[in-house]
């Protein structure tokens, strides 16, 4: 069967540091893949490969078999891929509500009409409170994003990227600077995403993401270093070496 999401010997260099080092990952339709290691191990340089925001120096993408390598990350959207982003990039200022609806907007051909109102389409507005409602925040639909605790933004990130209708969904330390609920409710909604959703996450919080992951990828200095279930990438003794030094 065709991988949903295919690396094949990708490279990224800047300057003379190598970031990325060769990586290949293969992650079948409908996985849950985890990405672990230490700061610097190239991880988000990996997804901002796999995304289109950087070039790679060599190596191929694939996203169901359709090599993406050369393709704008634009064209990937619409191809299927979506991410979060480390950082929240949301627009404080505006609703929620019409955060979401932004990112509906970017997959429709009714972005190129300028005399229309996008925010009085009906339709544009019950389909971003349907996607509020998938990751429970309906009630605060009408909140600016300032106005809201930064575990609700957390999930405003996921749900704009949920919003575009994913086949592969890229979630970049989505628990990062959560509190203990707040990180129960963002697994609750990343293990309730639709089973037919690819997802690839990089996570720090190892309690909080091990439970979601099918297969785990650990990368140390951009490369691959182990891959496996979740007992035999912690069995592995390389495992304990990235992390302990041992």
């Amino acid at each position: 069967m065709t991988p949903a999401l295919e690396v094949r010997d990708l490279h990224k260099v800047f300057g003379g540091l190598t970031v990325t080092n060769g990586v290949s990952l293969s992650v079948a339709a409908g996985e849950r893949r985890l990405l672990i290691g230490p700061n610097g191990a190239g991880k988000t340089t990996l997804f901002n490969l796999i995304t289109g925001d950087l070039r790679p120096t060599g190596g191929r993408i694939l996203l169901f078999g359709t090599d993406i390598t050369a393709l704008a990350g634009r064209r990937r959207a619409h191809l299927g891929l979506a991410r979060t982003y480390q950082i929240i990039t949301l627009f404080p200022n505006e609703t929620l509500r019409h955060n979401v609806m932004l990112a509906l907007l970017g997959i429709l051909p009714r972005r190129w009409n300028p005399l229309r109102r996008f925010d009085r389409d009906p339709a544009l507005l019950a389909a971003a409170e349907t996607v509020l409602d998938q990751v429970g925040l309906a009630h605060l639909a009408l909140r600016q994003v300032r106005e809201t605790a930064y575990g609700e933004q957390r999930r405003v990130e996921i749900a704009l990227a949920l919003a575009q209708r994913p086949r592969v969904l890229l979630l970049d330390e989505p628990f990062a600077g959560l509190s203990a609920q707040e990180r129960r409710d963002v697994a609750a909604l990343i293990g309730a995403i639709p089973p037919a959703m690819t997802v690839v996450m990089i996570e720090h919080d190892m309690d909080a993401a091990l439970d979601l992951a099918d297969r785990i990828t650990l990368l140390d200095f951009g490369l691959v270093v182990v891959e496996g279930t979740r007992a035999e990438v912690v069995a592995d003794a390389r495992t304990r070496a990235v992390y302990l030094g041992g």
